[in-house]
């Protein structure tokens, strides 16, 4: 034990100095696992190194994914397939797809690892999976077309928007699987984010952001204006907690135009402010933030097929990383 606090110590320390030098501190390696709604599979990549590895095959029209608490495992949403394929992220290989609710969208592991909950957007269900055997469960019964999902850091409840009748979220208990009454929030939300706390939901709506306090299901003042005159696509929070960060894409009279640039807001969770935005490249579509909260990785959905790293501290662009075809959603591994 005495050796791995010297070396986290070292590590720190060594930090320390690359930034009073002016240089960039070294980053934690983790791997990055980007869904491909085009091809229908998951591209790999090294965020160390950026180095892109053989893509794996997965189902139709893939739309989210998410990866157990060890990294081992990592899901993904197959819409079009009505299923979830579970890839080994040793090996890098997709194992048997779980059969579960009509075009599952949206998908979110509680934080013990052992349940993964599948939004079902056309069948107005969440499905439970036990990651142990890879089993999906009883539909639960969420509001109409559920297309985000997020979970407390205690892993008690799993909140579930529902995009249509201007816009709801859904609570529900893990312990019970049972649903709750819906919170109001805006018109067509698209995602949500829970504080590290978890004492706050943010809600992703078109132009707005609503927070909702968790402890009490009653949701306070709409965030304005963020990203007026886009669609909304991804919101996600730092892990201190202090920024949630919302992107869209490019919207005119009530059409979303593809392949043009998308703004990602930062927004001050402690006065609830809108900053300014960072102009991204086409079609910015989901994001993933490091443990350490200095990179932002976005997908890129139109164009060449990238993921954008962006300093979180700057709002700097990285190069971009080319995955495949459609890029729609991401998330992080360590290792």
């Amino acid at each position: 034990m005495v050796k791995g606090v010297s070396i986290a110590a070292a590590s720190i320390a060594v930090g320390l100095l690359l930034t009073a030098c002016g240089a960039k501190p070294a980053r934690e390696a983790f791997t990055a696992y980007v869904v491909n709604e085009g091809p229908g599979t998951v591209t790999p990549f090294s965020t160390l190194t950026g180095r892109v590895f053989k893509a794996i095959k997965v189902g139709n029209f893939p739309q989210a994914i998410a990866i157990t608490p060890d990294g081992k495992t990592a899901y993904v949403a197959n819409a079009d397939s009505g299923t979830v394929t579970p890839i080994n992220t040793v090996t890098r290989t997709a194992l048997k797809p779980i059969k579960v609710g009509t075009y599952p969208r949206a998908i979110a592991i509680t934080p013990d690892g052992t349940t993964a909950y599948v939004a079902n957007g056309d069948s107005w269900t969440v499905t439970p999976i036990n990651t142990a055997t890879n089993e999906a469960g009883p539909p639960i019964k969420a509001g109409p077309q559920p297309d985000a999902i997020a979970i407390t850091p205690d892993g008690k409840t799993a909140y579930v928007v529902n995009e249509q009748n201007q816009g709801t979220v859904t609570p529900i208990s893990t312990a019970t699987n049972t649903a709750a009454t819906p919170i109001k929030v805006g018109n067509n939300p698209q995602a949500i984010a829970i504080t590290p706390d978890g004492k706050t939901a943010y809600v992703l709506n078109q132009g707005s952001v609503t927070p909702v306090d968790l402890a009490t299901s009653i949701p306070g003042k709409k965030i304005r204006p963020v990203n007026r005159g886009y669609w909304p696509t991804a919101i996600a929070i730092s892990p201190d907690g202090t920024t949630a960060y919302a992107t869209a894409h490019f919207e005119s009279e009530s059409t979303v135009e593809a392949d043009m640039p998308g703004p990602m807001t930062p927004i001050q969770t402690a006065t609830g402010t809108p900053g300014k935005p960072v102009h991204l490249d086409d079609d910015p579509q989901a994001i993933a933030i490091t443990p350490d909260g200095t990179i932002a990785y976005v997908v890129n959905w139109q164009g060449p097929g990238t993921v954008t790293p962006v300093r979180t501290a700057t709002g700097t662009l990285e190069k971009p990383i080319k995955v495949g075809s459609r890029p729609i959603a991401i998330a992080l591994a360590p290792g």
